[in-house]
């Protein structure tokens, strides 16, 4: 038995399905970000950067892709013989063969992972947000309060409080009561899911509720534990976080990146955010192109004009493009003349010549308003837009599409176009 004083288990099982056809066939925190990242390269860079060296990564909705970013973990300097990242996927044993049910079921399931490096606290995260946060400072909160349970914080808009769990603590910060997503919430303070555990507290949390169906740490193991009269405390969060689990949050934040003066900075020399780097060219800006507050990613074309926009790696924007308040993933071509306005185009796509995406009058989606909404054109990865056809707001497409799938030329504001089994 190796003995650490804290290990970090992140979960980034989730399917994200708000993201739409981005996470058809891939895990949410494998999505791009920034041009260059991915989402679970931020809490990554936050553990090695926090001097956190032991990562199990919770994996099941789609891993290929998130296995194989992550490998073993040489980008965020864990390719450790005692410790570093192991990916950790459902498995089947003697007597159960289950999927991971829940955030805690799935910690569960680990436990001899946890048990063999004998911690004495266990730092729990999710693999889906965006943010920089030094563990340590919140460890030796976690110390100084003497506390069983440590639940990192942050203060919300009261009217976004009842998407949360929320907090109510008293002059110490100690936590006096908890609700999961209340409909009147009593509290602005919304737990972000990273919490701070006794390794012992956790043991008898996760053995007493182990036969709870889906069993979450939020619905069961806080609750839990607060009625058993364990010491939970806050931790008052200040920085930048962000819960990209919608398309409408996850373009704002890429739009973030590019503001004048960016709030959530990733030029920091003493905070990096480390991700694993294909090896490529640098980036071509022809001259006649137009490049105005954007990133553009490295081995990326540019021909064309490019505004408040984030390029990812190795996109060829040909002649006669103009891309505005867009994302554009790596690898995708848009061919020329084409126009994109407010789009999500993700990776490996090919737009045609003379397409015009984002300009129609803004109707809500008929399948699914719930995801794709506030104007975005959104196009999952492989996808192709053939010439000369006009594609509105509030759209999903996704596959290889033909000039016979748009009605006269057109998709209307508000479609959804998926060719199924298509790449």
């Amino acid at each position: 038995m190796i003995r650490k004083e804290m290990i970090a288990m992140l979960l980034a099982g989730g399917q994200g399905s708000r993201l739409g056809v981005l996470t058809s066939k891939l895990a949410k925190p494998a999505v791009p970000f920034g041009g260059k990242y991915k989402i679970i390269d931020f809490p990554l860079s936050n553990c090695i950067n926090s001097g956190i060296d032991t990562v199990g990564v919770l994996t099941q909705y789609q891993p290929l892709r998130l296995n194989r970013h992550i490998g073993i973990g040489i980008p965020w300097d864990l390719d450790r013989n005692i410790g570093g990242v192991t990916v950790l996927p459902p498995y089947e044993t003697s007597n159960n063969s289950e999927w991971y049910t829940g955030t805690a079921n799935a910690v569960y399931q680990n436990y001899e992972y946890m048990e063999y490096y004998n911690p004495e606290y266990v730092l729990i995260l999710s693999g889906d947000h965006i943010y920089k946060m030094d563990y340590e400072v919140m460890l030796e909160y976690h110390k100084q309060k003497n506390a069983d349970i440590t639940i990192a914080t942050i203060q919300v808009p009261m009217e976004d409080a009842k998407r949360y769990g929320i907090v109510i603590t008293d002059k110490t910060e100690r936590i006096v009561d908890f609700e999961e997503k209340p409909e009147q919430p009593r509290s602005n303070k919304a737990s972000m899911g990273i919490y701070i555990f006794k390794w012992k507290v956790l043991k008898e949390a996760l053995s007493s509720m182990s036969k709870q169906t889906a069993c979450d740490f939020g619905k069961h193991i806080i609750p839990y534990c607060f009625k058993s009269g364990k010491r939970i405390y806050s931790y008052s969060y200040n920085g930048y976080w962000k819960d990209v689990g919608t398309l409408e949050s996850y373009w704002k934040a890429n739009m973030e990146l590019i503001d004048l003066v960016p709030e959530f900075n990733l030029y920091e020399e003493f905070w990096k955010i480390y991700t694993k780097s294909d090896i490529i060219p640098p980036q071509y800006i022809s001259s006649d192109a137009k490049v105005a507050r954007s990133i553009v990613g490295e081995g990326t074309e540019v021909r064309g004009t490019v505004y408040n926009s984030v390029i990812g790696v190795g996109v060829i924007i040909e002649e006669g493009c103009e891309i505005r308040d867009s994302i554009i993933m790596s690898h995708t071509v848009i061919k020329k003349g084409s126009k994109i306005n407010k789009a999500i185009i993700a990776e490996n796509c090919t737009i045609g010549e003379q397409v015009e995406i984002g300009f129609l009058e803004e109707i809500d989606n008929l399948v699914a308003p719930h995801i794709y909404n506030s104007g975005l054109a959104t196009i999952g990865e492989f996808s192709v837009i053939p010439d000369k056809v006009k594609i509105g707001k509030n759209i999903a497409i996704s596959g290889i599409t033909e000039p016979d799938d748009y009605v006269n030329g057109v998709l209307e504001s508000g479609e959804t176009l998926i060719k199924a089994g298509e790449k």
